[in-house]
Formats: structure tokens, sequence, C-alpha cells
């Protein structure tokens, strides 16, 4: 799979000590939380939640991380002249992405049916799965709007530090899952959401931002002291097993047995999965679905944007992922419509990401109505 790289840019000054939920007005639960703008000065690059209206490409360009400076000392080092040619020859072995040998890795081992047996096992203990009702049933004043928020405020903090999707599909996990045993305010709902990241951060990165680096990313809405509570809270409760089978674990697998018939199309493919999986992270009802289900719904959702004339789902690819076509029907749909953009649950910062170059704008690719023969099974 196409990762972003491990990059940790440097904290920016405080601009303001307001916390951004506490400005937050709410009409009733359908409507959408209405943020109140605030000038952004040019000088100020921290991503606050209460400012993403008026966030701008204010990243400096002189900001350098530590483990770029030494991973770029490491290259140098790796350097040597090769006298015969008088050529300065690079010893780094490239790195390889998931498009470049769609068949190795899980597809090509002996053992690799049980290694998705053993995570589809983790994946459905009980422990492990949130509540698919604990808006209705636990919370008193969370709504499913403000959970879209905060998710996609979280993919901007992500854009920020430079963390990996698998950060983010933890963090949200974490989040979910507390929620549906915690009866939280709405002004501590950020304070949730920046502690499970610090945590999710710390298991997957490389290099993990620090505590100040989540209070500043805040606006300093937070102490340091009040993350860490947060932290120890939610450790606690996951009974410091912090380690949980994702969307994305699920996405890697699948794409790799769905390129097959796509090698012309396969990173255009590939990020279109990832906006898709992404999008289910925004809406409160997907919550209900497996993360194996929601990436085969992804993978089958982005077989028919690209090719919408071609049955999306094959043989190989129910029994790669165990489901039939009815079986995805419903988180398909979902999806669809989140695709679409006729659903609540449409997150700026998440288009906005996969508008970019880099990423092949996938987020303006729109697919037609899906016929109900697809979902019929084989």
């Amino acid at each position: 799979m196409v990762d972003e790289e491990n990059k940790v840019p440097a904290a920016a000054s405080i601009t303001s000590k307001k916390r951004p939920f506490d400005s937050l007005v709410i009409s009733n639960e359908n409507d959408p939380l209405q943020i109140p703008e605030r000038p952004f000065p040019v000088t100020k690059k921290r991503v606050v939640l209460g400012e993403l209206n008026n966030l701008g490409s204010v990243v400096g360009s002189t900001q350098i991380s530590d483990f770029t400076e030494t991973r770029e000392s490491k290259r140098k080092i790796m350097l040597r002249k090769n006298t015969t040619e008088n050529v300065v020859k690079e010893t780094v072995e490239p790195e390889t992405s998931a498009s470049s040998s769609p068949k190795d890795d899980l597809q090509k081992c002996g053992y690799g049916p049980l290694i998705y047996q053993h995570l589809h096992s983790l994946e459905v203990e009980e422990r492990r799965r949130p509540l698919s009702n604990y808006m209705e049933k636990v919370q008193n004043n969370l709504t499913p709007p403000m959970r879209m928020i905060v998710v996609d405020w979280l993919v901007e903090v992500a854009e920020e530090y430079k963390l990996v999707s698998d950060t983010l599909y933890l963090a949200v996990s974490y989040i979910d899952r507390f929620l549906s045993f915690h009866v939280l305010a709405t002004d501590m709902l950020q304070l949730l959401s920046v502690s499970c990241m610090l945590v999710a951060s710390k298991y997957e990165e490389i290099s993990p931002p620090h505590v100040e680096d989540f209070c500043y990313i805040t606006d300093n809405s937070y102490t340091r002291e009040e993350v860490v509570n947060m932290e120890k809270d939610l450790l606690n409760f996951l009974n410091f097993e912090i380690s949980n089978p994702t969307t994305k674990t699920f996405l890697r697998i699948f794409t790799k047995a769905a390129q097959d018939s796509l090698s012309f199309l396969t990173l255009q493919f590939e990020f279109l999965s990832c906006y898709l999986a992404e999008l289910s992270l925004l809406d409160y009802s997907c919550v209900r679905f497996l993360p194996s289900m929601t990436a085969a719904s992804a993978i089958f959702l982005s077989r028919f944007t690209v090719l919408p004339n071609v049955r999306p789902w094959n043989l190989a690819l129910q029994q790669c992922t165990g489901y039939k076509p009815s079986e995805l029907k419903d988180c398909v749909l979902v999806i669809h419509e989140l695709q679409s953009g006729r659903s609540e649950a449409t997150g700026r910062a998440l288009r906005e990401k996969y508008m970019n170059h880099k990423y092949k704008c996938v987020a303006a690719l729109h697919p037609p109505d899906i016929p109900a023969c697809f979902f019929d099974d084989a």
C-alpha cells in the first residue's frame, strides 16, 4: 500500500487559550455543528479544531523534523564513491509499495489464510468491538455530527504531523470503544480524541509526536496533565491491549487480491480504496460493520467506480474476503452515499486531502448508481 512517511514537524506557537468546543452551538441532533470562524494569522501554523475552515497551506518550508535530519544523515553515510566509474552510487535499498508486487507477501506465503483467519477472529471479539448504538444508549450530550467533526479534524491532525493512516484508524477505534462505556461531556470529546491519537501514534509511528505537540494542536486548550490523565484512563479501559485489527489492516490484504485485473490503474484504484475506507470513519452508522466488511466494501465500490460496466465482485475476491456480494450490500450503499456527497457526514478535511494530485484526485470521482444485479450472489 502507499503510506505516508513518518515525519513530525516542529510544533508552532500558541495562539489562543479558548477551548474550541466551548463555542459550539447545536440546534438539534440533525444539524451540523456550527464552529465560529476566527481569523487565522499567517504566522500561525498549528491546526486548531475551531479554525479548520480557515486552514491554508501554511506549513513552513524550513521546518524539518529530527527524524528527517537523522534519516538524511544516515542516507549520506550510505553513499560511497565508485572509483572505477567515478560516480557516487546510492546503497540504500529503495522503498517498495504494494502496487509494485501485487501477489507477494501475504498472498504468496502458505500460511496467509491462517493469518487472515486469526485477524478475523480478533475483530469479532466483543471486547474489541464498539457498541453499534452507543450514541443512543450511552451518551447524553454527544451526537453523530459531533463525532464526524472530531474525526475529520483528526484527519487534519494526521496530515499536519505526517502520521500513517494506521494511526488514524486505530485512534478512531479507541474513540468508539471508549464512548461505548463512558459518558462524556461535549467539551471533553476533543481531549479524548487527541489522547487516542497519542496512544495510537506511540504504537504505530517510528517517531510519534510528543504530548506537548497534541496540546499545541488543540490551541493549548488542554494542559499536559489533562492529556496524560486521559491517556491513563484510556489505557486502563483497554487493559493496555492497544493492538487491534482495523479496516486498514484488511484493506492491504484485499487490495493485493483485487489488483490482478486493474494493473493499468493500480495507483488510482489503491488511493480510491483508501479514500472510501477513510470516508467510512466519518459516518457513525458504519460503526456497526466489521473492519473486514468495511474494507471489502471499499474494494467493491472502488472497482465499480473505476470500471462501472464490469461486475466488481468475483469468486476470487469472495474466497479471499469471505464475503458474498449480498452480504456487502448494506455497507457498500452507505459508503456510496458518502462518496456521492448525499450523506450528511461529508468531511471537508478528508475530501481536500484526496483532492490532492499526489492521491490522483480520487475524491473527484463520482460513481453512478449501482445496478441491483451486482449484489446477486454468483
